[in-house]
C-alpha cells in the first residue's frame, strides 16, 4: 500500500468554526445539525454529535477532543465531521475565514 494526497475540490468546501472560549450556541448547532451517520441509510444526523464541551463525536468510531484554537468542521455532502488542529490551521496548507 502506498500513501496518498488528499485535498477538496474547491478551497471554500468546508464548514468549520473553531473552537474556543464562549462559543456561540448557534454556531455549534449548525454545525452538529450536519454531523450525519455513514452507516445507516438516509444519513440521519448523529445525536450530540458536537457541543460547547469540546468533545466531537464521530460517527461510528469514537471521539475526539478539541483544545481552543482547533477548528470543527464537516463535509457538506457527507456530513462528515473534521476536526483541524490550532497548528495545523494555521500553516500555510489551510485557507480559512
Amino acid at each position: 500500500m502506498a500513501t496518498k494526497t488528499l485535498g477538496t475540490t474547491a478551497q471554500t468546501t468546508l464548514v468549520a468554526m473553531t473552537f474556543g472560549s464562549d462559543p456561540a450556541i448557534a454556531d455549534i448547532s449548525a454545525i452538529a445539525l450536519h454531523i450525519l451517520n455513514d452507516q445507516v441509510n438516509g444519513s440521519p444526523v448523529w445525536p450530540g454529535a458536537w457541543a460547547n464541551t469540546g468533545l466531537l463525536y464521530v460517527p461510528n468510531r469514537g471521539v475526539l477532543q478539541a483544545k481552543p484554537g482547533d477548528y470543527v468542521a464537516y463535509d457538506p455532502t457527507t456530513g462528515w465531521p473534521i476536526l483541524l488542529s490550532a497548528k495545523a490551521a494555521a500553516g500555510a496548507s489551510w485557507v480559512h475565514s
